[in-house]
């Protein structure tokens, strides 16, 4: 029988348990995590803290309200128009770039379109049939060789992924497109159109219609300029010459006939952009492709120095035309740090006794060192006057032509050397070597097709461009030095092509008068520059001319003469119209 529970031990067993009773020990207990409130008692949230809550809900909306007023009473007529205008569609209406034609007004550069509907769109600025913005023309340019620098090339109007321009403008990069921009560009147009919330497009818009850039005509004859770069070209390649320049130009107003440099690029590669595989090839092409080298290149001149210092002689008084200086080969002055030694200064061969005219035929680097420094009894003009003569003639400063990033070029002195070589002093020798166009002159082929109609003109420095029929602001500077000094330095330079370093240029159809230069380059001399100069018809000058042949061997005997020798045959058949007299 089961064992009955006393109801005084049940009373016992009931009664209530201190909450301290249940607590008293629990800081004895093990497992307590005191950070998650474990063996803690739960408290009620204070009236305190849902008061704080309430105020910062308050302060909340408080904020909010007074930024809708702000936004809808302050400053809503502003927000009325900038909704207005996200409702206005603009859509720019591109001006027709202006189209660029030659002297004999052959195109050079024009717009085309991808297919006739774009170009009736835009003659029409109908864009009621696309959603796409208005279409823009292509630039095309002329397929013939040569005119890679002279034109440029062109950057298109861009848009982002919504079809929005963030480039509305053409613009012109290098060349006559970069430096015509503004002209060729026009103003682009605008259309308005009222779009609804759903995008659709309400009737009627607002048109500012576009004007078109103005038409160039250049001077340049794209026969001449076709030819000249082939012909440069083509003796590059074949008698192993990295590049070359040349240019035609007109002795009395500076109108550009040609102007090309070798090797080139694309202009319309360039402009479409699509090419990736030439293009990287331009830029890794060690001949510097978007080098221009005929008004960026600069080169050590060499001897086509020599007609301006024999005008600088004469004008100074050091020397008369017919005064005779021999030259055995070489000359030779004291070395100023061994007394013993003597250094030698070397002719390209020895001529003999020869006068300004000779001297200036067979190219005499004797006859130079002793009018340029001095020797024995001759006196020099030295080192100040033939800085001051150069720059007379151009060197050392650009010639401002319409076309971009001109070079000065640099004319030796002694503050350039002390610069140059850690204060070096400057000696005689230095004057020799810079008499004759070598030591550190450099010069660019702009530079020398002018100075040499500066000559041919008998003392007028013009300013050189490319727009036919235009006369540049300030475009001639006189020479100050008298006009019989000039013809003794043509009559050197024709005697040079009738017996001298020129004969190359002795045709029977045209008289032409001509200056050779054979510049030294690389520390081992190892390359040339071969230059040529000169101007025809000699009897009334009319053009001046200019080549460079760049880093040949220097065993090489064919160069800017051969070049220029058989532009004037190509032009004799073709264009004899450059060799008339009137």
């Amino acid at each position: 029988m089961p064992k009955r529970i006393s109801p005084r031990f049940l009373k016992h067993m009931s009664r209530d348990i201190d909450p301290d009773e249940i607590f008293l020990d629990s800081k004895n207990l093990p497992g307590f995590d005191r950070d998650q409130f474990e063996g803690r008692i739960e408290k009620p949230i204070s009236q305190n803290a849902i008061f704080g809550v309430f105020l910062l809900f308050l302060m909340i909306i408080l904020i909010f309200l007074a930024k809708i007023v702000n936004l809808q009473i302050f400053q809503g007529e502003e927000f009325l128009k900038k909704s207005e205008n996200n409702r206005l569609d603009n859509m720019p209406l591109f001006a027709m770039r202006g189209l660029i034609f030659d002297r004999n007004n052959v195109p050079l550069a024009w717009n085309t379109f991808d297919n006739e509907a774009e170009r009736v769109a835009l003659i029409m600025q109908d864009t009621s049939t696309t959603t796409e913005k208005m279409p823009f023309p292509h630039r095309s340019y002329i397929s013939l060789p040569g005119f890679g620098h002279l034109l440029g090339y062109v950057s298109y109007p861009k848009r982002d992924k919504s079809g929005n321009y963030y480039q509305q403008q053409y613009m012109g990069k290098d060349g006559l497109e970069e430096y015509y921009n503004e002209a060729l560009s026009g103003a682009n147009g605008l259309r308005i159109v009222e779009t609804d919330a759903l995008g659709r497009t309400q009737e009627g818009s607002i048109v500012e219609k576009p004007t078109d850039g103005d038409t160039l005509t250049l001077s340049v004859d794209a026969r001449v300029q076709e030819k000249l770069h082939a012909f440069i070209r083509d003796t590059a390649n074949d008698f192993k010459y990295m590049a070359g320049a040349g240019i035609v130009m007109d002795v009395n107003t500076g109108e550009l006939l040609a102007m090309t440099s070798y090797p080139e690029y694309d202009s319309a590669i360039l402009s479409e952009g699509k090419e990736r595989k030439i293009i990287q090839g331009y830029n890794l092409d060690k001949r510097a492709v978007f080098l221009d080298r005929a008004v960026s290149g600069v080169y050590t001149p060499g001897s086509i120095m020599k007609p301006f210092m024999a005008v600088a002689a004469l004008a100074e008084g050091v020397i008369s035309p017919e005064k005779q200086i021999l030259s055995t080969g070489s000359i030779s002055i004291q070395n100023p740090y061994y007394p013993n030694i003597k250094s030698v200064f070397n002719d390209w061969k020895a001529h003999g006794w020869v006068d300004m005219r000779r001297a200036l035929a067979v190219s005499s680097d004797v006859y130079f060192y002793a009018i340029g420094g001095g020797f024995a009894d001759q006196k020099g003009i030295g080192i100040v006057n033939i800085e001051k003569y150069s720059r007379m003639f151009g060197f050392g400063a650009v010639t401002n032509i319409d076309i971009t990033d001109e070079k000065a070029g640099t004319i030796p002195n002694p503050e350039w050397k002390a610069k140059m070589f850690k204060g070096e002093p400057w000696r005689l020798g230095d004057t020799y070597h810079t008499v004759i166009g070598q030591y550190g002159f450099q010069t660019t082929v702009l530079q020398a097709v002018r100075g040499i109609a500066g000559i041919a003109n008998g003392g007028k420095l013009v300013t050189p461009h490319f727009l036919k029929g235009h006369v540049p602001a300030n475009s001639t500077t006189i020479i100050p030095i008298q006009a019989e000094y000039f013809q003794v330095a043509r009559e050197g330079m024709r005697q040079g092509v009738k017996e001298g370093t020129v004969t190359g240029l002795g045709v029977g159809y045209v008289s032409v008068a001509g200056k050779t230069g054979t510049a030294e380059i690389d520390a081992g001399k190892k390359y040339i520059n071969s230059w040529v100069v000169g101007f025809f018809p000699y009897e009334k000058p009319k053009y001046a001319f200019a080549v460079v042949m760049e880093k040949g061997p220097h065993s090489n005997t064919i160069g800017g003469v051969y070049v220029m020798r058989q532009l004037l045959d190509w032009m004799s058949m073709n264009t004899p119209e450059y060799f008339g007299n009137n």
